[in-house]
């Protein structure tokens, strides 16, 4: 039986951007609502926040993973260059409408919230410990991606969901590990912001979370071909099928 087409660069590159805004707008609306409805609980907030974001990870990739591998992170597109799951050349533009749509779900979320389109955010996330969350998180994430990815692949739209539902919870920055969604929550005032000066420190930290523990799979569960026996395929998620 014949492999399918890959989808086209076009098409991936929509999937990734619409995939991207939609999680965004599931991170910030559901900040919103859930603030506004707390009557000041943050714990209940944060509660609303976290289950909002962990089920529309899981129709998110369940829906864009087969286009485009539903990464919707620049992170994880960078880990799977790395790997040799993606070309390089694609690298660029996977980022920049990850990034685009990132903007566009904050937009979104505004917009239903009846919000000023773009607010620089007022929300302080700085220090060592905040920075050292996000690296936390987003090794933790690739960890998990990368491991389910090569052995169960069909669960990595439930285990990458489960991760950031609970890192919410046990990471003091409330786990971002994205940088697209990093520089996108830095345009939002709301529950889900991050202030612009506090942005680079985190995506310092997530990028080298991702790669710490992309060089670890790397070694524990090595792609076809690096001198193992019968190694699983790596990241079918992200390629052919998520995120």
């Amino acid at each position: 039986m014949s492999t399918p087409a890959q989808p086209s660069l076009g098409r991936r590159l929509v999937s990734e951007a619409v995939g991207t805004a939609l999680l965004l707008a599931a991170v910030v609306g559901s900040g919103i609502m859930g603030e506004r409805l707390a009557g000041g609980n943050v714990a209940v907030a944060l509660l609303a926040n976290t289950l909002a974001t962990g089920a529309a990870l899981v129709a998110l990739i369940l829906t864009f993973g087969p286009i485009s591998g539903a990464h919707f992170n620049p992170a994880v597109t960078l880990a799977d260059a790395a790997q040799g799951g993606r070309p390089w050349a694609e690298v660029p533009p996977y980022i920049i409408v990850q990034v685009a749509g990132a903007f566009a779900g904050v937009a979104a979320a505004h917009l239903m919230f009846d919000s000023p389109l773009y607010v620089a955010s007022r929300h302080v996330r700085a220090g060592g410990s905040q920075a050292f969350s996000e690296f936390v998180a987003t090794f933790g994430l690739l960890a998990v991606i990368w491991g389910c990815a090569r052995t169960r692949p069909s669960v990595v739209p439930l285990a990458v969901a489960a991760y950031i539902t609970a890192a919410y919870w046990f990471t003091a920055s409330t786990s971002f590990a994205n940088p697209a969604v990093t520089l996108a929550r830095s345009a939002t005032d709301t529950f889900a912001g991050i202030r612009p000066v506090d942005a680079p420190a985190f995506i310092v930290a997530q990028l080298l979370g991702a790669a710490a523990a992309t060089a670890l799979f790397g070694w524990l569960l090595p792609p076809r071909g690096a001198g193992v026996e019968a190694a699983p395929a790596p990241l079918p998620s992200m390629s052919k099928d998520p995120a």
